[in-house]
Order: C-alpha cells, then sequence, then structure tokens
C-alpha cells in the first residue's frame, strides 16, 4: 500500500510503499476511502513543541478518516467485511492515536481497534465519515460533554473553520442560540449562512452576547484571554485549539466572574456515534473540500497557507 510518512519537524512528507496491514485479534482492518487533513498535522510539521507525540519514530500521518472494513480480527463480532465506518482516532485511556502512534489514515489501508469504530449511517458519505471523526468529536466533546451546552444555551463559537462549523451546526440542531467571530470575513458570512445568530469582528464584541459556554477552537493565546473576557460571570470557557500553545489569562477577571476555563480534547467513540445521529437527522451540511490523496502535502500547505474554507478531505479513487 502507499501512504504519506512523517519522519519529523521541518521534513516534508513522503510518500512511500509498505506492506498491507493484516488483522489481528481486536482489530479491524479498513479500506481508507477519505482521511481529513489537520491544522494539527500542519502545526506538527513545524513546532518541535510536537514531537512528543510521536514516540515510536517516523509513522504514516492521518488521524481522521474512514473506509469500508476489507479484514477482521479473532474476537472481532460487532463489524463484518464490508461494513461502512469511522474510527475515533484517540484511546482515551492509553491516549495511542492513529497517525502518531501508529500508522494513520494518509494510506491507503489501516488497522485500527474494532472498539474505536462506528458504523456511518445511510446517506453519510465517506467524507462526510471521515471528516467526523476528528472535526466532528472535537467540536462535539468541546460543546455538549464538556461545555455542556444544551437546548437554549448561548454558545460563542471563536474560529468558523473546519471545526467551528461543525460545531455551529450541531449546536443549532440542538437548539442553541448560537453567535461566532472569526478574523475572516468569508468566515463570519459562513458562519451566517450556515445560520449563526450574529458573527463579530472581535472576541471583544461578543461580550454583548453574555454567552453561557464560549469554545476556543483557534487557541492563538490571546483568543483564549479575551474569551475570558467576554463570557457571562460563571460562564464556561472551552479551549480546544492549539495555535499556539500558551496563553496568557487575566486571573482577576477569571476569580472575580467565577470563570470556569476547560480543555477539550479528540473525543470519544460515545461522541462519535453522537455526531453520526446528527448527521443522520440530515441536517448537517459541513462545507467540505476533497482533493486527491496523491495531494495530501499540497494540501497540508494549503492549509497552513490559510487557502482553505472549511474542511480539507482527501479522497482515494
Amino acid at each position: 500500500m502507499r501512504g504519506w510518512l512523517f519522519s519529523g519537524t521541518n521534513k516534508p512528507l513522503e510518500l512511500i510503499e509498505k506492506e498491507d496491514p493484516k488483522a489481528i485479534p481486536g482489530q479491524i482492518v479498513i479500506e481508507v476511502k477519505a482521511a481529513g487533513l489537520c491544522h494539527s498535522d500542519v502545526a506538527a510539521l513545524q513546532d518541535p513543541g510536537w514531537m512528543p507525540l510521536f514516540p515510536n519514530g517516523p509513522v504514516i500521518m492521518g488521524h481522521e478518516f474512514a473506509g469500508v472494513v476489507i479484514e477482521v480480527g479473532e474476537g472481532v463480532e460487532n463489524f463484518k467485511v464490508g461494513d461502512r465506518v469511522g474510527a475515533n482516532p484517540m484511546n482515551r485511556e492509553t491516549k495511542v492515536t492513529a497517525g502518531y502512534t501508529y500508522d494513520g489514515g494518509y494510506a491507503e489501508k489501516v488497522r485500527v481497534p474494532a472498539d474505536q469504530c462506528v458504523r456511518i449511517p445511510d446517506g453519510v458519505s465517506f467524507e462526510e465519515g471521515a471528516a467526523s471523526t476528528d472535526a466532528g468529536i472535537t467540536s462535539y466533546r468541546a460543546v455538549f460533554t464538556i461545555g455542556q451546552a444544551k437546548e437554549g444555551t448561548k454558545l460563542g463559537i471563536i474560529g468558523v473553520g473546519g471545526l467551528g462549523q461543525f460545531a455551529l451546526q450541531m449546536a443549532l440542531i440542538k437548539g442553541c442560540e448560537v453567535v461566532a467571530t472569526d478574523v475572516s470575513p468569508e468566515a463570519r458570512k459562513l458562519a451566517e449562512e450556515l445560520g449563526a445568530h450574529k458573527a463579530y469582528d472581535s472576541i471583544a464584541d461578543m461580550q454583548e452576547a453574555q454567552c453561557d459556554v464560549i469554545v476556543d477552537f483557534a487557541g492563538f493565546g490571546t483568543t483564549t484571554a479575551e474569551a475570558v473576557e467576554a463570557v457571562k460571570p460563571q460562564g464556561t470557557v472551552v479551549i480546544v485549539g492549539m495555535g499556539i500553545l500558551q496563553s496568557n489569562i487575566n486571573t482577576y477577571s477569571m476569580i472575580t466572574k467565577e470563570v470556569k476555563l476547560l480543555g477539550s480534547n479528540g473525543g470519544s467513540v460515545e461522541d462519535l456515534q453522537g455526531v453520526y445521529d446528527l448527521f443522520a437527522t440530515g441536517k448537517m451540511n459541513p462545507q467540505l473540500v476533497t482533493i486527491p490523496f496523491e495531494e495530501i502535502d499540497k494540501g497540508l500547505e494549503k492549509l497552513k497557507n490559510h487557502e482553505v474554507k472549511g474542511r480539507l478531505v482527501a479522497v482515494f479513487e
């Protein structure tokens, strides 16, 4: 099979040939049909601070993918050959993650634990199924599992990119009142097109909305600090984005307003099932941009240069 190998910071991905993975007990082999490209991969290619997440040396990247089961290991009873599935890339107990600690989905085939997979509902494409395994579950977990948003919650979204648009649509389906902010006029327009009640030029302006929960999908330090200032007293700020890996927070505001500042990382199988359930309503329509598998390296460069509107997904012929 072919796959895109990551060998270290400031080194380009290399398209290599490698032996096909074989099923082992408790795991399945998926023929990958779609793989989402993520800003975290861009960051890992540039920032040495990410290297501890790659403990086993060179690895095929790609942590969001969907496809068809082609081989089932011993003891696997919930899946069969031919099933359409998406995989939660991270084991939440061990933190072992596809594309980081073992070969991921920037490959024609991938082996994953069966208990981290969920069937893709009828009518949901492989591209949507793949994007759901990272952008989807990361957004779902941050908004609902960690942020505890529910019907009637006033939700603020910072960053209307691949994750932000998922969060916005899911929150609206669940009956939240959603506002958003983004530095890009095009992203603000997209937020309004998707149904946001208002799209602000700045995080500071979001303060007028008195949000119960603000989710920072950008994570550029100042964005988190400004979210603490903008959220209503006793509100919750959830950090998801890792644009940079530190922030200076005004603890006076946190203390006097009794703000809860929480981190959210990835998602669970239950979160993935929640995303797929929302897709099954027929109301989810995230903006996805597709490229061929052979252009994954070029796609990551486009992400780096902020040339992608929506979520970028590689498709396999």
